[in-house]
């Protein structure tokens, strides 16, 4: 897994499958995805679910876990390390609805029953999830507190030799979530470098 800055960095991220859909919604131009986090946070969760189509897989489901609605406010009693966050107070920016994003799901046929769709914030979901089996766990969580509950409870189901993909370890909140859950699990899987921001192991 590879990613880079301009074009071909955006398509050496998304992948062949990733390529075929921003050539089919913008002609190719990747910089509508810089100047579009809407276009490119749904291309995101697009993405899982167009390799299977592209590759013929007809058994694995695509979960997708999102508030829709933003961050929630951050809980510091629980979570301290939330307390300076702020971006809850633009939530009017950051939400998309869940409508929206199974509408582009459709648009290229990608929206059946093997897409499930979660919603609300993942101190609500994420200790409920019906998932048995995980081959790819992607964390897209900015706070502390949605890095830790998401690898807490979904993390012993992935697959020995599946992946998990961290958008988010730029950001202090997000690093130290993920850096305590390893030290506290002793997982010495090494970290792989995507880009600026993104990281990934092999577990």
């Amino acid at each position: 897994m590879a990613a880079g800055s301009g074009d071909d960095g955006w398509y050496r991220t998304f992948g062949e499958s990733g390529k075929r859909l921003l050539h089919r919604f913008g002609r190719g131009d990747s910089w509508r995805l810089r100047r579009n986090w809407r276009l490119a946070r749904w291309l995101w969760n697009s993405h899982a679910r167009a390799v299977l189509a592209t590759t013929g897989d007809e058994i694995r489901k695509v979960w997708l876990f999102d508030s829709f609605a933003g961050l929630p406010k951050p809980d510091v009693k629980n979570y301290p390390q939330d307390e300076p966050d702020r971006l809850w107070t633009f939530n009017e920016y950051l939400g998309v609805s869940v409508a929206e994003v199974k509408a582009n799901f459709e648009r290229f046929d990608l929206l059946d029953e093997r897409t499930r769709f979660v919603e609300g914030w993942f101190r609500d979901t994420i200790p409920k999830a019906k998932v048995d089996s995980i081959s790819v766990l992607r964390l897209d969580g900015d706070l502390y507190e949605s890095n830790w509950l998401v690898l807490d409870h979904l993390y012993p189901k992935v697959s020995p030799g599946g992946f998990v993909i961290i958008d988010d370890y730029a950001l202090p909140t997000c690093k130290a979530a993920v850096d305590d859950f390893r030290a506290k699990h002793s997982i010495h899987s090494p970290i792989t470098t995507i880009n600026w921001s993104g990281i990934f192991w092999r577990k």
